[in-house]
């Protein structure tokens, strides 16, 4: 959950207007939404001829805005202007809103690539083979089933291959208890949203 705005966070923010100029504004807004870095501070500090202690908290509460922005999926102008206090320096409010406005489509692309999530099953193939010929006399005649599963991972690889393709080849037996295993779960499920 992002952290929460508080009365700090735009005293913190009126710093700002300390900037030599508007693309001054608009880096440090841009660079603080990521981790605050001491770097980042110490370039500030100068740009704005700021303590550096100043500058560490100007850069967190610009990180903790453009965060509360994305976590509450404002996507206005007037949702964005509505989090800023009335006293609050309305040219600066302007800008530091069509800043964020700016910015918050990459932002929320660039987390979203990053989010953990499991591989979902996209397609489910099956065929039942009999075996008619073979070495092995024990296999002979003997059927089993071949599952091919088609799953997407939203976190792909560096490959970049974000569906993958699994073939299992299952005996009777082992069908059997698959099925077994997945009417249970089926079961738990129904229970679940019974209640």
């Amino acid at each position: 959950m992002a952290a929460a705005l508080s009365s700090e966070d735009f005293i913190n923010l009126q710093l700002l207007l300390k900037a030599p100029s508007k693309d001054a504004v608009r880096d440090v807004c841009v660079q603080s939404h990521r981790a605050p870095s001491r770097r980042l501070t110490e370039n500030t500090a100068a740009t704005f001829s700021i303590p550096a202690a100043q500058a560490a908290q100007l850069i967190q509460s610009l990180h903790t805005l453009s965060h509360h922005v994305l976590f509450y999926n404002l996507t206005s102008l007037e949702q964005v202007l509505a989090v800023f206090p009335e006293s609050f320096h309305s040219n600066l409010k302007n800008l530091i809103t069509k800043i964020l406005l700016e910015n918050s489509p990459a932002w929320r692309t660039e987390a979203l690539s990053h989010q953990v999530s499991l591989p979902q099953l996209k397609e489910l193939d099956w065929r039942v083979d009999l075996v008619t010929g073979s070495d092995s006399v024990s296999r002979m005649a003997v059927p089993t089933c071949l599952v091919q599963l088609k799953m997407e991972d939203p976190c792909p690889s560096t490959a970049g291959e974000s569906v993958s393709t699994v073939t299992v080849e299952l005996s009777r037996e082992s069908l059997d208890t698959i099925l077994d295993g997945l009417g249970r779960i089926r079961d738990q499920l129904s229970v679940v949203a019974g209640k």
